[in-house]
């Protein structure tokens, strides 16, 4: 890592996600000659899916309280030079949690919805309860994830005349101990002096990397709904604790209105088998069923006859087995780095990520972030704790 290798002139960065992304753009600023490589569409899976909230300090505490505070801050920025508001729907949120329970009889669709409690937002008029505010607009903000990913590519093509490629990943091919090219499933082959790999849950799919660590999905799955007003909707991001009439542990699904007029509705996460192709990954009926229950007790608004079904969809959140990201040279091969396993925090990591990434590989070490708990290296030679 301590090197003092010139600088590379063209890097391949393989994953058309939020991370793939912003490191493309970062290392085209740099003056960088970029490839990006994605296999389907950009933005077609977790970034395209995702809520695209973003919070300041709920990282606190962890690995990822520095990252995701840089990130946060990077966000708004990035906001201010891309036009975010207009461009991808930028705006600071108002965040509540609160409970409902489901009354026994709420699977009828004439059980009547109440006056807003006066701690509430006018639109969330369901059976509501207790009502706190875990984020305001000082520390909580949101995007539209693949509004956000595709306006930043936009930029990096113009501006920094980023190649994109579409074709699927075979291998890394590796010389000496150094990355030499990228090879495409097609046979294509792409010259690099480094090679970035952000393939999300589908990055241990490598057989260079699926020796040193893994990669899981937690499948994900949401609802877009458009509600017949959407300006009574105000900008509050609701995080719940879910009570079913049939009782059992609550459900922790969020609801996310957007600028675009759109409400997003989440949660519903189970570990699955990731499929290989992007556009093949489906919802479960029933988690899709349950969130448009959620929906209908939060608002009168989000009910079916008053919204429109705009997507039922799932996506696989990348993690790693210790639930810290893996940013960071791959042991053992020269210009070969990876930035992945962000679990549900990619959208808001992605920035930060980015900038440390591209440093990283111009300049030999990040200053934006200390990498060192995100090092590969922590998986080599069985587990062990992140520093």
């Amino acid at each position: 890592m301590e090197d003092h290798h010139p600088p590379p002139k063209r890097v391949v960065v393989c994953g058309g996600g939020v991370i793939g992304v912003c490191t493309a753009y970062f290392l085209s600023k740099k003056g960088v000659a970029v490839t990006l490589v994605e296999k389907s569409s950009i933005a077609c899976a977790a970034s395209g899916k995702a809520a695209g909230f973003l919070a300041l300090d709920w990282c606190d505490g962890g690995p990822l309280s520095k990252l995701a505070r840089a990130s946060f801050n990077l966000h708004r920025s990035l906001s201010q030079e891309l036009n975010g508001p207009q461009s991808y729907g930028y705006r600071p949120l108002t965040t509540l949690s609160l409970s409902i329970t489901e009354s026994s009889s709420s699977s009828s669709s004439q059980e009547p919805h109440k006056s807003p409690s006066r701690n509430l937002p006018s639109w969330v008029d369901g059976p509501a309860k207790g009502p706190r505010t875990i984020g305001t607009t000082e520390t909580t903000a949101q995007v539209h994830p693949r509004l956000f990913t595709k306006t930043l590519l936009s930029k990096a093509v113009e501006d920094h005349e980023v190649e994109v490629v579409i074709g699927k990943v075979e291998t890394v091919e590796v010389e000496s101990g150094k990355v030499r090219a990228v090879v495409l499933e097609d046979g294509r082959e792409i010259q690099a002096e480094a090679v970035v790999l952000a393939l999300g849950p589908w990055t241990s799919k490598l057989s260079l990397l699926d020796s040193i660590f893994r990669v899981y999905g937690l499948k994900a799955h949401s609802v877009v709904l458009q509600p017949k007003e959407p300006d009574a909707i105000t900008p509050h991001a609701l995080v719940l604790s879910y009570y079913s009439a049939q009782g059992g542990k609550p459900l922790n699904p969020e609801v996310h209105p957007r600028s675009t007029g759109e409400v997003y509705l989440c949660g519903m996460l189970t570990e699955a088998d990731v499929p290989d192709d992007p556009e093949q990954v489906a919802p479960n009926p029933e988690s899709i069923r349950v969130l448009k229950r959620v929906a209908k007790n939060v608002s009168s608004h989000l009910e079916e006859g008053e919204a429109t079904l705009k997507a039922e969809q799932a996506c696989f959140l990348p993690c790693t087995d210790d639930s810290v990201p893996v940013i960071g040279q791959v042991p053992g091969v020269k210009g070969c780095f990876v930035a992945t396993g962000h679990n549900a925090w990619g959208i808001l990591n992605g920035p930060a990520t980015g900038v440390a990434v591209a440093e990283l590989v111009v300049d030999g070490r990040a200053s934006i972030v200390d990498l060192t708990p995100f090092n590969p290296v922590r998986f080599v030679g069985g587990k062990r704790e992140c520093s």
